[in-house]
């Protein structure tokens, strides 16, 4: 009797184990078919503008709003160890690099990248990839600014950039209202300032933040706008945001930016 009861709990117990353990693994995002094709295959792989990535060179920049420009590039894990003296050469002086995603990934170049881009003489700055179905606003901006995503007045450092798009992983508001999705930025980006002193840039699409924030103005006259357009033209900006501060146009061979200011402004933005 004794051992057929203690059969009975060990099975009872491993159905519990596997229970937990598939709820567990179905926790993780999975990349959809689409994300697959744009080389993220695994949690953790999202990157800036990735359902623009690209081989095809887009056409050179000829919006007739830009009067002087700073040219940047933005790079993640899918770059691995970079050569910043050569981008440096291609005239590079501002780099974005990914620190976080969600509230469990860390780039694990983020050193090489984030400190070897001020070595070579860039003003660099950190953004993260937000996943609001994850946890909440204020969660994911501790956990960047705690990991990489800080900010100090030294010349060189740029706010962190929120990274708010597609989602690589299912819904593609995942799963919040309009209202809720804005709520969940202003989350964010108030704890952010409250970690750092800096409001947060920004970084979006036109189609994206009309569908998922009903295009809200709350955020165009204190967060900095980094757009994303593929496009020899900036194209009518989201939010009402009267301006844009960075604009990606392109992802070949790399993703590319220009900064909508001298360098004199560049670096006022750093330094806050």
């Amino acid at each position: 009797m004794k051992s057929a009861l203690f059969t009975g709990a060990a099975v009872a117990l491993g159905l519990i184990l596997a229970s937990t353990g598939s709820a567990q693994a179905s926790s993780t995002p999975q990349p959809t078919a689409q994300a697959r094709q744009h080389g993220i295959t695994k949690a953790g792989d999202a990157y800036m503008g990735w359902t623009n990535n690209t081989t095809t060179t887009s056409a050179a920049p000829t919006d007739m709003g830009i009067t002087a420009t700073v040219e940047g590039i933005d790079v993640s894990s899918h770059q691995g160890n970079v050569d910043w003296a050569y981008w440096w050469g291609q005239g590079k002086r501002f780099a974005y690099v990914k620190a976080t995603e969600g509230t469990s990934y860390k780039n694990p170049y983020f050193a090489q990248q984030y400190n070897g881009s001020y070595n070579v003489g860039m003003i660099r700055g950190a953004y993260h990839f937000a996943l609001p179905n994850n946890s909440s606003g204020a969660t994911q901006a501790n956990y960047f600014a705690s990991s990489g995503g800080g900010w100090s007045r030294d010349g060189k450092t740029l706010p962190g950039a929120l990274d708010i798009e597609y989602n690589p992983y299912g819904a593609t508001c995942y799963g919040l209202s309009q209202s809720a999705m804005v709520s969940w930025i202003r989350d964010f980006v108030n704890t952010y300032k409250a970690r750092t002193g800096r409001d947060a840039v920004i970084y979006t699409n036109y189609n994206w933040w009309s569908t998922c924030t009903g295009n809200s103005t709350a955020f165009n006259s204190t967060n900095p706008l980094w757009v994303a357009r593929y496009s020899s033209t900036v194209g009518t900006l989201p939010g009402g945001w009267p301006f844009y501060t960075f604009w990606q146009f392109t992802s070949s061979p790399i993703d590319q930016s220009h900064f909508n200011g001298d360098m004199s402004r560049l670096t006022a933005l750093a330094n806050g």
